[in-house]
């Protein structure tokens, strides 16, 4: 069994978030550097979206019940969603604080120390936010992957922070630091954004990519004999789960085990091409007009030539 399960992986992202809080919140204490408290403030938010996404985890693990009949996967794009307005909320608290102290300026304490603390705590969260991105993308989880990109959005934040306050004090320039703290917000502003809208995506039931929706096309039509098509082809995704159906239109006077035997087949052949999906295939009399009158499913769908 692999150490790093989906489950695991968060159990190290939340001690992370311990760990660098309490570094980050240190440095800022001894230093009154406001780059450093956008920092550290930043690290209360990647606790409790840990935190949140372990919950996550744990509920989209459930198997699928009478009041969940499609399983609890969809629960991952609330998770995504909310880390995304947390981060859009940490951007718009570190834009103000850069803003309040570039107005009221304040000279910086002790930066040495403080900036050595804060790299320390950027190396933490440079190996978890790694980790999770990986087993994000092997088990196709969003909610990893969120929390991934948002402790590496820390990670290249704290090195602007730091950078920008090495040039304050070599320069001995007070500016820098609210400056520094304003562009880090704008940064994190674009992320989050991101973030919400691929969670919206999940959330409407957005295709799967045209890619594997190729795929899909190829595999049916390879297994499909003279006088047989199919359309109303339609895909979605809910974490790493991924549903496909479609109608398949054969000739009435086929039996029903031929026909059966069939979408056996083509089931089969797209489960081996795409990973963790379900298939429902709809039979059909290609020869009955009813069949082609699925208007609502078929206006969106590419046109497939009947053979």
């Amino acid at each position: 069994m692999s150490l790093f399960t989906p489950r695991n992986v968060l159990y190290l992202s939340i001690l992370a978030g311990l760990s660098t809080l309490v570094l980050k919140s240190y440095a800022y204490w001894i230093t009154d550097s406001i780059s450093l408290l956008s920092d550290a403030a930043e690290s209360v938010i990647n606790l409790i979206a840990a935190i949140i996404a372990f919950i996550a985890v744990r509920l989209s693990e459930r198997p699928a019940d009478d009041t969940h009949t499609y399983g609890h996967e969809k629960i991952e794009y609330f998770s995504s969603g909310f880390e995304g307005a947390l981060i859009l909320f940490a951007a718009f608290s570190i834009g103000m604080l850069g803003i309040h102290r570039l107005i009221f300026p304040q000279p910086l304490q002790t930066l040495e120390v403080g900036m050595i603390i804060s790299f320390i705590a950027t190396l933490i969260n440079a190996v978890v936010a790694v980790i999770l991105l990986i087993v994000g993308k092997k088990y196709q989880s969003i909610v990893l992957e969120a929390d991934g990109q948002h402790l590496l959005t820390d990670v290249y934040t704290t090195c602007g922070v730091l950078i920008g306050l090495f040039l304050a004090k070599v320069t001995g320039v007070e500016w820098i630091d609210p400056i520094l703290a304003i562009g880090v917000s704008l940064i994190i502003l674009t992320i989050s954004l991101q973030l919400i809208w691929k969670s919206f995506k999940g959330l409407m039931d957005h295709a799967l990519p045209e890619k594997e929706l190729a795929i899909i096309r190829e595999i049916i039509t390879h297994n499909l004999e003279s006088k047989m098509t199919f359309h109303a082809l339609r895909s979605r995704q809910a974490g790493a789960k991924k549903f496909v159906d479609f109608h398949l239109l054969l000739p009435g006077l086929l039996s029903i085990k031929v026909g059966h035997q069939l979408m056996e087949k083509i089931e089969h052949a797209i489960k081996l091409q795409i990973k963790d999906c379900q298939v429902q295939i709809h039979a059909e009399p290609i020869e009955d007009p009813t069949s082609w009158e699925d208007n609502a499913l078929t206006s969106f769908e590419k046109k497939v030539p009947n053979s």
